[in-house]
């Protein structure tokens, strides 16, 4: 469980990046909404402990357990669904008295932990029918209860979290080919059929965020969020208006943004710091991500190489997806800037998977 490290093998560079960009979320938060900046500071520090404890303890033995962190996600999944708290039509969360527990961040980390495992004991059959097959299926379980939370954003960052794990893992380029061959006429006629005003593939307010989003000048009080994130961002100019100003003319002040600590974060970074903090946030979540994949590079193991490329994904992922929908790239989804947005189990989760990246760091192949 335990062993022996190098303190020169540690990756205090990783440590540095990630610790910088949470620091710069916590005072963004902070001027965002002042109530939840002691709470991220808290998530913060707790965090941080996490991460260190968990970079001391072998990743390979902690694998092993793979089934039970598997089956504990299921569980957790199935309590949000049956005791879990509705915020906005949406049950994610299950409340703890502190604070609100969303048990989809923890599972991120659970199915990165499990597909690795379960890609490296089917190593030998990968590109088999029936591997796929069973790996969809596992992969369908929890995306299923994360999907009718409703939590569509969620849903999509598993999906793409495992299809970078699965193809790391080696899967056959001539399988790649034909899902992708497959996936893009499917996804061409699937925005055809959900832009329809019948449609019974979404929910309502999915439907309604798309068209939002596609047409804002007709929905205008879907599309009102994106709008004025966009003109947030814009108004901050390359320098930004300050953190925690009081400008007449903010529309982070003016309560033009809901929720601008969590899925808006950026929009308040931009009005505030200007262009130059979004190009930092930016950078810090590239780098965290790069560093990553250069820890799985030099891994001992094919199973630390996907840990650390299943984190890469996620926060890649995860990062590109909540910018584009605060610059209005995409359609509008609840999902938080890695490291960046308000939310204890998202911080505290990630800062474990850092540990996990840190642990194989210092178990490095040696030349």
């Amino acid at each position: 469980m335990l062993r022996q490290y190098k303190l020169r093998d540690y990756k205090f560079r990783l440590v540095f990046w990630v610790v910088v960009l949470s620091v710069l979320g916590v005072m963004i938060i902070g001027s965002a909404d002042k109530s939840f900046q002691m709470k991220q500071l808290i998530g913060l520090g707790v965090g941080i402990v996490c991460m260190v404890v968990v970079s001391l303890m072998d990743y390979s033995w902690l694998i092993n357990f793979y089934w039970i962190y598997y089956v504990l996600g299921i569980v957790l999944l199935l309590a949000v669904r049956f005791f879990g708290t509705e915020v906005n039509g949406a049950k994610r969360w299950i409340d703890l008295g502190f604070f609100r527990f969303q048990p989809s961040d923890v599972v991120k980390i659970i199915l990165i932990i499990f597909f690795t495992k379960f890609f490296i004991r089917h190593e030998e059959d990968l590109n088999k029918f029936r591997t796929i097959l069973k790996a969809i299926a596992l992969l369908f379980v929890p995306w299923f209860l994360i999907a009718k939370q409703p939590d569509l954003s969620t849903s999509i960052v598993v999906i793409l979290i495992f299809c970078a794990l699965y193809f790391i893992a080696g899967l056959s380029s001539k399988i790649i080919g034909g899902m992708i061959l497959i996936c893009i006429p499917l996804a061409v006629i699937g925005m055809m059929l959900v832009t329809q005003p019948d449609q019974k593939i979404l929910q309502g307010y999915q439907y309604q965020r798309i068209m939002g989003w596609l047409q804002p000048e007709k929905y205008p009080d879907i599309s009102y969020q994106q709008t004025n994130s966009k003109i947030a961002i814009g108004s901050g100019q390359l320098y930004g208006k300050g953190l925690n100003n009081s400008n007449v003319n903010s529309v982070k002040n003016g309560n033009f943004i809901a929720e601008p600590q969590t899925d808006f974060i950026f929009a308040v970074a931009g009005e505030e710091l200007g262009f130059l903090g979004c190009c930092l946030i930016i950078t810090l979540e590239f780098l965290i991500a790069i560093e990553c994949v250069l820890v799985g590079k030099n891994a001992r193991d094919i199973s630390g190489t996907l840990i650390c490329c299943g984190m890469a994904a996620l926060i890649g992922f995860q990062s590109f997806i909540n910018i584009c929908v605060a610059t209005g790239l995409m359609p509008n989804t609840g999902l938080p800037l890695p490291f960046v947005s308000y939310g204890l189990t998202s911080l505290v989760s990630l800062y474990i998977g850092i540990g996990l990246v840190l642990n194989i760091g210092l178990q490095v192949r040696k030349y």
